[in-house]
């Protein structure tokens, strides 16, 4: 009478450094060890440039790290990621980018959470193709690496057999993606179920992003016209009345923005309003108000430059940002 064998394990390496942020690997992990409990076997182990005790960002201990070198063959690599990555370049840490290199190699699927996108761009990895990062990191990792296509609204993106992940959580997200792929959708689910998280969440990272976090503009012209946009959104904005505002044409505006800010007038001071409308939101008012002090006029252009840029409505938006308290049955 013969036995059916369980399946191999699917075998995950995560690479992690001293500095690397927990969350980032404990997301993952922990969507991998749900699988296994439901009968789908992941075998994951922990790999550092040289072995040993590592230590995260909060200050905890990462203990018994395989070598990159003693790790051996594994079918997905996760590169975790880590604030300092986002300044990684092609001759940064070589310990680390060879540590990498050795995994990704004979790897299935190579993979990087948030900033971990750094260390495959840095290694060459990603020219030519889709990737994402932190919304925070991404105009960094388009500036550093120009041939990486960066989508910076993406939760997480594959392209051939690399696949990134926007910041932090957005790894639980990768990694369900990748149980998906690896077993069903039914058995992703019953993981996001068991972790009360989203099996796809709604929208893209833009809405978690601060669009404004950005320094003022060098030229003078343009940063009278920015504040001036920033401190009243509502007010008159077209192209002819910030031009004149800034004694210049609205040619020569249009140039400063694309040099710049690198967008448009107009688009510019759309994300301004909405990035006013999103504060207006979570300070109670509701959307007709929000509406009209930031500059949209209706409640239909609100939604329409929420759905646009954001992926989501306000009221869904304001549901999901504005309180961590349950609400009351």
């Amino acid at each position: 009478m013969s036995s059916m064998s369980s399946p191999a394990p699917r075998r995950v390496a995560f690479l992690v450094f001293d500095g690397v942020r927990a969350l980032d690997v404990s997301g993952p992990c922990e969507v991998f060890h749900q699988a296994e409990q439901f009968g789908c076997p992941y075998e994951l182990v922990l790999v550092s440039a040289r072995g040993g005790t590592v230590t995260t960002s909060a200050g905890l201990a990462l203990a018994g790290t395989v070598a990159a070198a003693d790790a051996g063959p594994v079918d997905t690599v996760v590169i975790a990621g880590a604030d300092r990555l986002a300044g990684l370049s092609p001759d940064g840490d070589a310990e680390l980018l060879a540590a990498a290199e050795v995994l990704a190699g004979p790897a299935a699927r190579v993979a990087s959470v948030c900033s971990g996108a750094f260390v495959l761009a840095a290694l060459g990895l990603l020219d030519g193709r889709r990737a994402t990062t932190h919304w925070r990191h991404a105009g960094a990792l388009a500036r550093k690496f120009p041939l990486v296509r960066v989508e910076p609204d993406a939760l997480h993106v594959r392209d051939g057999r690399y696949l990134t992940s926007a910041g932090i959580s957005a790894g639980i997200d990768l990694a369900l993606a990748l149980v998906e792929e690896d077993h069903s959708s039914d058995l992703a689910r019953r993981v996001a179920r068991e972790l009360v998280v989203f099996m796809q969440r709604p929208g893209g990272q833009s809405q978690f992003s601060a669009a404004l976090d950005a320094p003022p503009p060098r030229n003078g012209a343009l940063r009278t016209v920015t504040a001036a946009v920033v401190s009243d959104p509502a007010a008159e904005h077209t192209l002819p009345a910030m031009a004149a505002a800034a004694a210049v044409s609205t040619r020569h505006l249009t140039r400063l923005f694309r040099s710049e800010l690198h967008t448009t007038p107009a688009r510019w001071v759309e994300r301004v309003r909405l990035d006013h409308a999103q504060r207006l939101l979570l300070d109670g008012h509701g959307i007709t108000s929000a509406a009209r002090h930031s500059g949209f006029g209706s409640d239909e252009t609100l939604r329409r430059a929420f759905a646009r840029h954001l992926g989501t409505t306000p009221t869904d938006y304001r549901r999901r940002f504005t309180t961590t308290r349950g609400r009351t049955p």
